[in-house]
């Protein structure tokens, strides 16, 4: 298996789904019984502006790094997809293996593995995909309502730098973007040919829309001071206009509550340290930024909001992952979320 990862093109991607389906009924694996339909399109939840037909789907991590994940996603219910988390340094040298998922899932890196372009190229193929299989599978019931909530990281400097505000900005509104114009003329020369069936004009090509996201989740390296937040979410509410959601810790509930939590649910493998609780955003803290955010965003007319949780930073002590701490998720995150 190779090491690096090497993202598929548009037009390969839209000829292997049209052909894995007509041979198999399948889609990236998935049966064709399996995938969701919205029967009711009546229902759905304005979020951001926009509506949203299931506010369901996967957070930021691997499973929403790449178009087919992001595919298989869809396909099985989700209409809600908060893209993996992009920054400024993106030509990281990751240790592997990175990920180990045997009960809780627990991963060291913590940023794609691909550029910020690559990941860009993603987002916009995956985005072009639901369209056209929605309209082809008749999975929504009209036009789908999907949300994709961008997610960036770790700190302002980086936000700012041009690598990440253009790819904000060309998640706002994709309509000059070489990589959305590229898909939009692919997805037309399909229709021409006769190849996607159920669509029979290219006007279908133009009705996707260029604006992907006006909504962004922030996500903090651990330990990140509450005045650094603060100032991020500030930044992207007010010269970014993008609805803002900020990624929190489960350090929050401190460490004597979360260790007694793990203990009575069963979870006596999980090692903490209490420095991991001291570092990190004190709840009165938080309480008080997520307070004075709210009425920021009102000045903007935007929406404020918390995305939880973040993972936990747990002691390494089964060494199937590199390093001396890895970061949790899983069924032991959810006990905690939950509180």
């Amino acid at each position: 298996m190779s090491d690096i990862m090497h993202p598929i093109s548009f037009r390969k991607l839209l000829n292997w789904i049209l052909q894995e389906y007509k041979t198999h009924q399948t889609i990236f694996g998935i049966p064709k019984q399996k995938f969701f339909q919205i029967d009711k399109p009546d229902r759905s939840w304005h979020i951001f502006d926009d509506k949203c037909s299931l506010p369901i789907g996967p957070a930021a991590g691997p499973h929403t790094q790449t178009t087919q994940n992001i595919v298989s996603a869809y396909l099985t219910g989700s209409r809600y997809f908060e893209l993996k988390t992009v920054q400024v340094l993106d030509e990281l040298e990751i240790d592997k293996p990175c990920i180990e998922a045997e009960n809780e899932g627990y991963n060291t890196e913590w940023s794609t593995e691909l550029t910020v372009q690559q990941a860009y190229e993603e987002y916009v193929k995956a985005w072009f995909l639901l369209h056209i299989l929605s309209e082809m599978l008749n999975l929504d019931a009209g036009k789908p309502q999907i949300i994709f909530n961008m997610s960036v990281g770790y700190d302002l400097k980086g936000i700012k730098s041009a690598k990440i505000d253009n790819f904000i900005e060309d998640l706002k509104d994709a309509s000059q973007n070489a990589v959305f114009q590229n898909c939009h003329q692919i997805l037309s020369e399909f229709i021409k040919d006769d190849k996607l069936p159920g669509l029979d004009s290219v006007d279908f090509a133009d009705s996707i829309s260029a604006q992907i996201s006006n909504s962004i989740t922030l996500s903090t390296m651990h330990g990140c001071p509450p005045e650094e937040q603060e100032s991020i979410c500030k930044y992207l509410l007010q010269e970014k206009h993008l609805h803002t959601y900020v990624k929190l810790n489960p350090t929050l509930l401190g460490y004597d509550f979360v260790n007694s939590t793990f203990q009575k649910l069963g979870f006596t493998e999980i090692k903490l340290k209490t420095e991991t609780f001291t570092h990190d955003l004190q709840y009165n803290d938080a309480v008080a930024m997520i307070e004075e955010l709210k009425k920021f965003a009102k000045k903007f007319d935007l929406q404020f909001g918390l995305k939880l949780s973040n993972t936990l930073p747990v002691v390494n002590r089964k060494k199937v992952l590199p390093g001396d701490e890895m970061y949790m998720s899983g069924n032991a995150l959810l006990a905690l979320t939950l509180n």
